[in-house]
């Protein structure tokens, strides 16, 4: 199919992108356009209006600075898969970006248009929550940031509103002893998720959790916060007994549905073994494996 007849424009600044938003309810933001153009093509997204924010060379960084590793929305999942910062520091989001469909699309698609889009199928939200991020979004007010875990409300539907851009990811510089792990399972390489789970830890010098997160991904209408999970290993030495519980709890969390992947029954297991091996992964990395 051919998408419908639509205006193009390529604004001179941020700040012209954000008024066209706010004076065009039927515009849409163009980056990497990965998930956008598809649905172009197919008639399910019907924009009178294409803002290319390409242009905008200082929307693309990976730094830590005041606390946070941030990364402009801009950054392609390309530059993250080389990063040698993310490599060696953030190995959740390198497992994670290594997995988004193929090299060819990660040459152009955006870190920042995977959030926006809120798919739950996309690999990046569930890796947001369980790093407890936060996202940056500009609009005609000036800037706000919104938690992670505060930002997928819907399928396809973000807490932003129609006239804010996503500018920036901001993440919880690592600790010394953290480590987090993603996995994913899927039918053929660059497929969606039948189902996936993000992990991150922090541990004290003892080995006690000190903090945790997980994220589930294509399990829901959103992308999943297992608060559950995470609460049954903060305050323990993590061993074979508090995984297998604490990877019990997300599967109990997880709200799959029955589709071409799998059955619920089957997705609900898978997010349990899958779980469990992020979190051991996990703690294996913030215990200095690094692999």
């Amino acid at each position: 199919m051919i998408p419908p007849p639509f205006d193009y424009t390529i604004p001179e600044t941020l700040s012209d992108a954000v008024s066209l938003l706010h004076k065009n309810d039927d515009a849409k933001i163009l980056a990497g356009g990965q998930s956008l153009i598809p649905l172009m093509r197919f008639r399910l997204a019907s924009p009178a209006l294409l803002i290319d924010i390409n242009c905008f060379d200082e929307l693309d960084y990976v730094q830590e600075d005041h606390g946070w590793l941030k990364i402009g929305a801009l950054t392609r999942e390309s530059t993250l898969e080389r990063s040698s910062l993310i490599r060696k520091k953030y190995l959740l989001l390198a497992d994670t970006s290594r997995m988004i469909a193929d090299p060819l699309v990660r040459n152009m698609a955006t870190i920042g248009g995977n959030l926006a889009h809120a798919d739950p199928a996309n690999d990046h939200p569930a890796t947001m929550l369980a790093y407890g991020a936060e996202l940056v979004v500009r609009g005609p007010d000036g800037e706000r940031q919104i938690p992670a875990k505060d930002f997928f409300v819907g399928p396809f539907e973000s807490a932003m509103a129609h006239d804010e851009i996503l500018t920036e990811i901001r993440i919880p510089v690592s600790e010394r002893y953290s480590g987090g792990a993603y996995l994913k399972l899927e039918r053929k390489v660059g497929d969606f998720a039948t189902a996936a789970v993000a992990a991150q830890i922090s541990l004290d010098e003892d080995g006690t959790c000190l903090k945790a997160g997980i994220g589930l991904t294509n399990v829901g209408m959103i992308p999943i916060k297992a608060r559950n999970a995470e609460e049954a290993l903060l305050g323990n030495r993590l061993n074979e007994a508090v995984i297998q519980h604490a990877a019990r709890l997300a599967s109990e969390r997880a709200e799959p549905n029955d589709d071409p992947r799998g059955s619920e029954e089957y997705k609900r297991a898978m997010v349990r073994v899958l779980s469990a091996r992020a979190l051991q992964t996990a703690l294996d990395r913030a215990r200095g494996g690094n692999q």
